[in-house]
């Protein structure tokens, strides 16, 4: 469900199990820049969360220095499903256990935002806190709680 005025930021962090630089995370780091051109060229991609180098892996946050976060903004919940669980990302997806480890907490928090508006890390970490400590809600939620841009609760994914 689109709204003109409105874009979904989204926000994961992965725990690597070993530093991006080891041979065990050589496969992830290789995917890095065809995921990211997929991710720039998918239907309903604003923008997402990057260095001069193309990706976040150098960007610290959470409190955690081995953490990576990865941040992108949608014209709406559709575009970004359908990039996560369709084409290359999801074959990327199906092997991150390969590389990160489970999180006891939940890893990725969706929110709705002004359209032009550019979510910071700080707002990011946020979002995230309260969904952990609050559960989904209209100010942070989930694929399988949604909550559309007029904040009203949509059925489960």
């Amino acid at each position: 469900m689109s709204d003109p005025g409105r874009h979904l930021a989204q926000v994961n962090i992965a725990l690597p199990h070993e530093p991006l630089d080891t041979p065990a995370l050589a496969g992830f780091v290789a995917e890095l820049e065809p995921v990211n051109a997929l991710a720039d060229a998918a239907p309903g991609f604003v923008w997402r969360l990057q260095t001069d180098e193309g990706d976040a892996t150098s960007i610290k946050a959470f409190g955690d220095e081995r953490l990576l976060v990865n941040m992108s903004v949608w014209e709406s919940i559709e575009a970004l499903w359908a990039f996560v669980y369709a084409g290359g990302h999801l074959a990327v997806m199906r092997r991150r256990r390969e590389w990160f480890s489970r999180l006891a907490e939940s890893h990725q928090a969706l929110w709705w935002v002004p359209a032009g508006h550019l979510p910071t890390v700080e707002e990011a970490e946020e979002r995230l806190a309260r969904l952990r400590a609050e559960g989904p809600t209209p100010y942070a939620f989930t694929f399988k709680a949604r909550f559309s841009a007029t904040s009203r609760a949509l059925s489960s994914a």
